[in-house]
């Protein structure tokens, strides 16, 4: 095939499955405009190479329902283990050219269809499409743990189909939402999606040539079994063997007594100075090196900002009685610094007691955990007028016109592939949409007007959420402003709060979920329509496995999610159950508002200073056009630095960054014949052999009540970092 006007040139002589880099031939400054992109993603592709195959589906579905039943189960544990993406990816390649030797090859007719089990070599985009099926249920579905509140916290049992329905809809929505927004953050070439190429990095290097050379370079696959094998080994210290080196707290080792000195410096604390010699922990939550550097550099500035000078600033002249709690911590108390005992202040129902809560008191949370709900709500403002401010033209723009008249080389090889019609799209959300209300008003999960109004938060939101992830690698989360929003519409029901929450956040995540891998898709070449069934499919199954596994060990598990149903303690479901707590039962009004003796009213206005601070910077950035430095503030960025924190840890960012500058800056500058070859690839290797060592740990030795003899680097206590005061409030205590 040829297409001049394209400069686009499919060899059909090469044999299918050689490589998949060399099928088709271009000019050579063909290519994205996108730095990261054209050194990750080949600008070549071969259409004839097998994608909707027996395999592909077989081996996905397997993994689909193997991973949906070992990460619930695992879900409920105190030690919480995942079987991850990068995972998938090496255990399915060797299973796929397994299958490609051994299926026969004769054709098949079904009906008219004519098919084989084995239409050739094991190719790249069954590989993808399999990862893909994996990534989607990698994380256990979200609502699985309103079923658990319901059932274990809130004594308010209801039929297995009730749940279903409401696992379903919440996970699958978002699908149908993505329709919408995939000719905003899918085809343009400046919506990166940075994590993609990390997947691109891997897919390539798993079917490259061992023996591939470039100039004298190391082959991609050799480095990335060289680098897997080495973080798998190495991973044993940190994980297992020598913890302490995950927590390196060396400047409150000068003085482990002086409980300042420990709060600042120590990995409970403030983290100053730590040092996190553990990919795990320093990879977490900034993504090194994958996220851009001008986005780092903004996380750097919001998180110096919040957690090294607004922090300290608040605790340590005791805004909010600060001291009576530790300087880091999600926990919730009572003034006198005591645990705040919920039970306290709830009737059988699970309903808030007014009385029961004049008498107890209010509730009272740490500095650093009030201020981060502040920049969270700012976080939320400063990305709608961000994205209107420096997108808007280009959003109406493709609003007008499916298709932009500048397309690079990827949405150009994209077109032969025929596109997801609109309307499979618009039936899947009528459905899932009939289906939640059905849900919701028939086991009065929340009311009718409540889903609708999640919905439309769901939908504003998703756009300007989309575009900062797509280039920052960042995603700003809407689990807090759902919850505010329901909170003071129904304060007092902490079902509903849950359930709006889960209606407005996670069908946002889902539809965003979906789009990242539609733009995987669009990298490496895979047919939208048979990526959009593979994801559907796999995500029902997903879903009923989900919750059939903690249905079921709800059911079987003596005292279960209670310290005496050890291991199944339930540690994440805690947390949100102390969520519908604060949010549902008590209600943001006694939280932050003025109602009932509430001190952090004032954090509420951060939802104007987010939305004016974008709006004085660009203002900026149009009256000095050659300060060029004011073009990269990003404030949605900026400010959402500290949204995970807590339960993120101070010292997992500043690690992270630190990397960022080596990687993301440095090498890419100083090492750009390295970086280009081999940053992204680096950070799959490390993490799959970060995932698969934790696994064999967990199964090996964990799992089988194992452990490593304590030592100075194991320490009996579990305070790994030595600092033990970190942790404690301003008296020790």
């Amino acid at each position: 095939m040829v297409k001049e006007d394209d400069k686009i040139i499919v060899d059909n002589e090469k044999h299918v499955g050689d490589d998949a880099e060399h099928q088709v031939h271009l000019n050579e400054e063909d290519d994205s405009p996108i730095e990261e992109v054209r050194v990750t993603v080949s600008n070549t592709d071969d259409p004839s190479l097998p994608y909707n195959t027996f395999r592909m589906w077989s081996i996905g579905l397997v993994f689909t329902a193997i991973i949906s039943f070992v990460n619930e189960f695992f879900y409920l544990r105190q030690t919480t283990v995942s079987i991850g993406y990068s995972v998938v990816a090496l255990i399915s390649l060797p299973i796929g050219h397994f299958m490609a030797r051994v299926l026969p090859t004769r054709q098949w007719n079904l009906f008219g269809w004519r098919f084989s089990l084995n239409p050739g070599p094991f190719s790249i985009k069954e590989h993808v499409l399999i990862g893909t099926m994996a990534a989607c249920n990698s994380s256990t579905a979200y609502a699985v743990d309103i079923v658990i509140l319901q059932n274990v916290f809130y004594g308010d049992k209801k039929p297995f189909v009730a749940g279903l329905f409401l696992v379903l809809t919440t996970q699958i929505t978002g699908f149908a939402l993505a329709g919408a927004i995939r000719r905003f953050l899918v085809r343009p070439a400046h919506m990166i999606w940075p994590q993609t190429l990390v997947s691109a990095s891997l897919f390539r290097s798993l079917h490259a040539s061992m023996n591939e050379s470039d100039n004298g370079r190391m082959s991609r696959m050799r480095y990335f079994l060289l680098v897997t094998g080495g973080m798998f080994i190495y991973y044993w210290l940190p994980g297992f063997m020598f913890p302490t080196i995950g927590t390196i707290a060396w400047i409150c080792w000068i003085n482990p007594n002086n409980i300042v000195l420990s709060q600042v410096t120590g990995s409970n604390g403030l983290g100053v100075g730590v040092i996190a010699l553990d990919w795990a922990a320093a990879s977490a939550y900034v993504g090194p090196l994958v996220t851009p550097w001008f986005a780092q550099v903004n996380i750097i500035i919001g998180f110096v900002l919040v957690a090294w000078i607004m922090v300290p600033w608040a605790y340590y002249s005791d805004l909010w009685n600060s001291k009576n709690y530790p300087i880091v911590t999600a926990v919730l108390f009572q003034q006198n610094g005591s645990a705040y005992d919920k039970s306290q202040v709830l009737n059988a129902q699970g309903l808030l007691d007014e009385a029961a809560y004049l008498a107890y008191g209010p509730l009272r949370m740490d500095s650093f955990f009030a201020l981060t709900y502040g920049i969270g709500f700012a976080g939320l403002t400063a990305t709608v007028i961000h994205v209107m401010l420096y997108n808007g033209r280009e959003i109406v723009e493709r609003w007008k016109s499916a298709r932009a008249e500048n397309e690079d080389i990827h949405s150009r090889l994209m077109r032969i592939y025929p596109e997801v019609p609109d309307w499979w799209y618009g039936l899947l959300f009528v459905i899932t949409f009939a289906l939640s209300m059905v849900t919701c008003v028939v086991w009065d999960y929340m009311p009718w007007w409540a889903l609708i109004l999640a919905m439309v938060i769901a939908v504003f939101f998703v756009l300007p959420v989309g575009i900062v992830q797509a280039v920052t690698n960042q995603q700003p989360g809407l689990n807090v402003v759902t919850e505010y929003v329901i909170g003071y519409i129904l304060p007092g029901h902490a079902i509903a709060n849950v359930t709006f929450k889960t209606y407005g956040y996670i069908v946002n995540v889902q539809a965003l979920n979906f789009v990242s891998d539609l733009k995987l898709g669009h990298y490496m070449k895979i047919p939208p329509q048979v990526m959009f069934m593979a994801q559907l499919v796999s995500a029902i199954i997903s879903c009923i496995i989900n919750l059939g596994t903690a249905t079921w060990l709800v059911n079987t598990r003596p005292h279960v999610c209670t310290q005496e149903g050890y291991p199944f303690t339930c540690r994440i479901t805690k947390t949100f159950y102390s969520a519908s707590i604060i949010w549902g039962a008590i209600g943001p009004a006694r939280v932050f508002g003025s109602k009932d003796g509430a001190l952090y009213g004032p954090i509420q206005w951060g939802f104007l200073a987010g939305a004016l601070l974008p709006l004085i910077f660009w203002a900026l950035s149009k009256k000095f056009p050659n300060v060029m430095w004011l073009k990269y503030v990003h404030w949605p960025v900026l400010l959402a630095a500290t949204g995970n924190m807590p339960p993120a840890l101070p010292y997992m960012y500043s690690n992270g960054l630190a990397l960022g500058f080596i990687f993301a800056f440095w090498l890419r500058r100083y090492r750009y014949n390295w970086w280009s070859r081999y940053n992204y690839l680096t950070s799959a290797a490390l993490d799959s052999g970060v995932a698969v060592s934790a696994l064999v740990i967990f199964f090996a030795i964990q799992s089988w009540d194992g452990a490593f003899p304590f030592w100075w680097g194991n320490p009996e206590d579990g305070n790994l970092d030595h600092c033990a005061l970190g942790g404690t409030n301003y008296y020790g205590k």
